[in-house]
């Protein structure tokens, strides 16, 4: 094995990555598959979770996939999930929590219900899986080599920008604290904890805005880079965090938001000379 092959392979390696059959976590899923780990996603839809397991399979990876259902949005089914994960390892060296929703309504008929439906998922339902999870993650940690946990945030989380997604921001914002407070507290028990901030990715999630070149073009000229996010750009970030060149890295909030999260506008004097 090569020193790039050895710094940034998971072979060998187990992980769960929910919400993995679309968007970014089928992009982080396919790439630690070809880097060599053993992958299971999960989402509400087990039956696209599967063919997307036999899509990833089929393009000729070094790990392998398997999907099957899993809800993160209620209690119950956060213990089914665990339960089934326990299954189908004895350990589990990655946890990406991944599986997402959002809301977007203007602010006068934002509804009540949209908070509970969106945090319970995005932050309810990925602390109370990463608790369930903790004993067959401190199975696979070690002190060279920590269990990984990534979170997905948002740019959204960072900035003060709702876009008539008002739950979904304060969830992100959430997550990321959350992240943090985990990163202190499971350190000792050899596990490093990360979020993801992505900017804008084409996903079924941003479908609307990014659902054509066309579309994403014109989202893309508003980032910083010129451009929305590729699947290259979470496959970049995914090994690096879960692979040995991460291993002295938690806490951080990583942004993959082509400068989006210091973009912010202000020019006071500029124009003014």
């Amino acid at each position: 094995m090569s020193y790039l092959e050895d710094l940034f392979s998971v072979r060998g390696k187990t992980a769960l990555v929910t919400g993995g059959a679309t968007g970014i976590g089928r992009m982080a899923a396919t790439a630690l598959a070809m880097a060599g780990a053993a992958v299971m996603i999960a989402s509400r839809k087990g039956e696209d979770c599967a063919r997307t397991a036999d899509e990833i399979n089929a393009s000729g990876t070094a790990g392998k996939v398997e999907g099957f259902s899993g809800n993160v949005g209620t209690e119950e089914g956060v213990a089914a999930l665990a339960e089934e994960v326990g299954k189908r390892t004895d350990r589990l060296h990655i946890l990406l929590n991944n599986a997402g929703l959002t809301w977007g309504e203007p602010l006068e008929t934002f509804p009540y219900k949209a908070w509970s439906r969106v945090l319970d998922v995005n932050v309810t339902g990925l602390f109370h899986l990463t608790k369930s999870l903790l004993p067959l993650l401190e199975k696979a940690a070690s002190h060279a080599d920590p269990a990984r946990i990534i979170n997905l945030g948002s740019v959204m989380g960072t900035q003060p920008i709702a876009d008539g997604a008002y739950s979904y921001t304060a969830s992100k914002a959430a997550v990321h604290h959350l992240t943090r407070t985990l990163a202190n507290e499971l350190a000792g028990r050899h596990m490093t904890v990360n979020a993801f901030a992505p900017g804008p990715f084409q996903s079924r999630m941003t479908a609307f805005a990014t659902g054509t070149d066309e579309k994403a073009e014109k989202v893309g000229s508003h980032v910083l880079l010129g451009r929305i996010g590729s699947p290259d750009d979470i496959a970049g970030a995914t090994l690096y965090l879960c692979s040995k060149a991460g291993s002295y890295i938690t806490g951080a909030i990583l942004p993959i938001d082509g400068g989006e999260s210091v973009n912010h506008g202000m020019t006071l004097f500029k124009d003014s000379r």
